[in-house]
């Protein structure tokens, strides 16, 4: 039976009503042959996102309306695998409620997504060789998946010439960042033959309605800031930047950019580390 996630607009919600609205949806998921399995809430975004197996997208919204009556500002078929990437592996409390791994608080459901790019990978190539620059991406292998161990970030893949990683938190994801890049200048004081630049975009989002794409507008705009940004320079969302408020981070506006796939500009900040 297909997996499907739905996501609510309940600003004002507590994880009492919302444990007793899951509640409800068991009492009559049955009829519909729908199984409510877990749900995420974010309380300070106003955000509730459930996932089940049903057979199709009405019918897991009809147990909402009929359960309670709130229904589902959007509902999505996804696959387990891309459920997971994004959303996190999955601990529930007794009342069905995601729970951040090892901790009793609410997972609110955000995702920070990370890019990384090597600078100039296919010129490398042809300039060093084969061998070397193997050995180059071997050393933003290790320098970014350190990075991830540190501020608990998770790498999602590799995309051949830089990698990509999801965060629960948007300090983290920028923490990351700073270190990646500090960690790459060591690398280059240490070893000044081995030429080695990496840019980074930093976006974040929640699940949005993408046809076999999940997250695909963070996901897409991370990519587009990871492209625009220069050498050695990391550029985040103003999204990322609003979740940093008392970070004490060191982000620096740089006002609307156009970027490729948006239809309109994109406020952008630099991290000056």
């Amino acid at each position: 039976m297909p997996l499907y996630i739905d996501i609510h607009d309940a600003p004002g919600i507590d994880q009492e009503a919302l444990a007793r609205a899951h509640l409800l949806d068991l009492h009559v998921q049955g009829k519909h042959g729908v199984d409510y399995v877990k749900y995420w809430l974010n309380q300070k975004q106003g955000k509730v996102f459930c996932l089940c197996n049903a057979p199709n997208a009405e019918a897991a919204d009809a147990v909402h309306r009929e359960a309670h009556g709130m229904s589902a500002a959007r509902v999505m078929e996804v696959t387990p695998e891309v459920a997971e990437a994004f959303m996190g592996a999955a601990e529930t409390n007794k009342d069905g409620a995601v729970v951040l791994p090892g901790h009793d608080e609410l997972d609110p459901g955000t995702r920070i997504v990370l890019f990384t790019d090597i600078v100039g990978s296919t010129g490398m190539t042809q300039r060093l060789g084969d061998e070397l620059s193997f050995t180059l991406l071997e050393t933003h292998n290790r320098i970014v998946r350190g990075a991830l161990t540190s501020t608990r970030g998770r790498e999602v893949k590799h995309t051949g010439d830089g990698i990509m990683a999801v965060f629960l938190s948007a300090a983290s994801a920028v923490r990351c960042g700073i270190n990646v890049q500090e960690g790459l200048s060591r690398h280059q004081n240490e070893h000044p033959d081995q030429p080695l630049q990496v840019r980074i975009g930093i976006a974040a989002g929640e699940p949005i309605e993408h046809h076999d794409d999940f997250f695909g507008s963070t996901v897409q705009l991370a990519a587009r800031l990871c492209a625009h940004a220069d050498p050695e320079q990391i550029l985040v969302s103003n999204a990322v930047a609003e979740l940093c408020i008392g970070k004490t981070l060191p982000l620096k506006a740089l006002g609307p950019v156009t970027l490729k796939g948006f239809d309109q500009p994109v406020h952008v900040h630099r991290i000056e580390a």
